[in-house]
């Protein structure tokens, strides 16, 4: 075990429903860490299944391991996850740490994953969010298989430094979801620098947004919520043609530009504030200019780089000017 004196302290928080299946796996890569957390708030949001039992057994054997339980519910939306994370905060806000985690219940990390990011938080005094890259079991891999890119942050493991949590007003409650996505996004907004490292990577146990849906309602559901987050158009026409130029994905690409067109006519409501999207589209565009020209120089796309993980330096570094739609 590390000395956790020299590394800046840290607590996490699991909003979790009916994750028996998966998180085990996750307590058992926590409880490896080399450096762990000052406290671990695992939040059972309702769940119907052994979920709670698992995590019961963990607490009574780690005393940083504390459950929450909240009563069963019948809708499950990304709202309600925001819900069950601030019922965690509640219970760490007296605590003295230096950096808080938002940790999904289905991942699987190195021992010293939180080392290595606590050591980046330390190297760098601006950065506000820090992540890795992931993997799944299909063998998609974040850092190739994406146009994210290194400046965001993948929401099943997020660690943001105390202030920077504070300045963005903490997660939106979005019913959509992409409540992940806006707390990146909006910390890059205000002037904090967001990296996710790929020097190291994580297990993600099952395909994103498949809990409880299909893979195409998995798409269909994410092209909706590209429109909803300010998705620019010519963004969205060459992500989806670019999937479905990928044998695979076909009919995943199809279902995406589906989403986002019904999202699209119906004007779906957004809950992003005006200075988001148009900061939002202005790096899509960026990132599209990037592959047109490595197209036109035949080079090969390197989607982990569109955007230079150095800030830039015509963001607003003042809060007061930023609004948080709630």
């Amino acid at each position: 075990m590390v000395n956790q004196r020299n590394h800046l302290c840290y607590v996490l928080i699991t909003p979790c429903r009916n994750e028996a299946r998966f998180i085990e796996n996750t307590l058992e890569s926590v409880v490896r860490q080399t450096v762990l957390p000052l406290k671990w708030i695992i939040v059972n949001d309702g769940s119907t299944d052994a979920t709670g039992e698992i995590v019961a057994r963990y607490a009574a054997r780690h005393n940083w391991i504390e459950i929450v339980t909240r009563p069963v519910r019948k809708e499950r939306h990304f709202a309600a996850k925001v819900e069950a994370f601030n019922t965690g905060l509640e219970r760490v806000k007296q605590l003295q740490y230096e950096i808080i985690g938002n940790l999904d219940a289905d991942v699987v990390l190195d021992d010293d994953h939180f080392e290595f990011l606590l050591s980046k938080f330390t190297q760098d005094s601006h950065l506000g969010v820090a992540g890795t890259v992931f993997t799944e079991p299909s063998g998609y891999n974040s850092a190739t298989d994406s146009f994210e890119g290194q400046t965001y942050v993948s929401g099943q493991c997020q660690m943001f430094r105390r202030q920077c949590f504070v300045d963005i007003g903490g997660y939106v409650p979005s019913k959509i979801g992409g409540i992940d996505w806006m707390a990146v996004k909006t910390a890059r907004m205000i002037g904090w620098n967001t990296r996710s490292f790929r020097e190291k990577s994580f297990l993600h146990q099952r395909m994103l947004g498949t809990a409880e849906r299909g893979v195409i309602g998995s798409n269909f559901a994410y092209g909706k919520k590209d429109y909803a987050l300010g998705g620019h158009p010519l963004w969205q026409i060459f992500r989806c043609t670019y999937r479905m130029m990928q044998w695979p994905y076909v009919i995943g690409g199809a279902a995406l530009f589906a989403g986002y067109m019904a999202a699209f006519l119906s004007r779906a409501e957004r809950p992003v504030s005006p200075e988001l999207m148009r900061f939002h589209r202005r790096e899509q565009i960026l990132k599209l200019k990037s592959i047109l020209s490595s197209i036109g120089r035949l080079k090969k796309i390197n989607s982990f780089e569109l955007l230079p993980a150095e800030p830039n330096p015509a963001r607003t570094t003042s809060t007061k000017e930023v609004t948080v739609v709630p």
